[in-house]
């Protein structure tokens, strides 16, 4: 997931709810997990995305991808 291209609409943790979240501080959503749901259900809520933020990532590109997350320093989405 491109946190940094989401537009905090929430469809994807309304359809998948044990692997994407909201992050309450940035009101954007982030991937928990890779197996929280069904491979049909994620990739539900990857096509219900406006923005086109979710992508599909292999296990070992998981840490390389968080480190990069840390490094980008996002910005809290303005509310309302």
């Amino acid at each position: 997931m491109d946190e940094s291209t989401c537009i905090g609409c929430r469809y994807c943790a309304h359809v998948a709810t044990n692997t994407f979240v909201m992050e309450p501080d940035l009101g954007r959503s982030r991937a928990i997990r890779q197996d929280g749901d069904s491979t049909d259900r994620i990739q539900e809520a990857i096509d219900t995305c406006p923005v086109d933020c979710i992508h599909w990532v292999s296990f070992e590109s998981l840490q390389s991808l968080q480190h990069q997350l840390i490094r980008q320093n996002l910005q809290a989405r303005p509310q309302g």
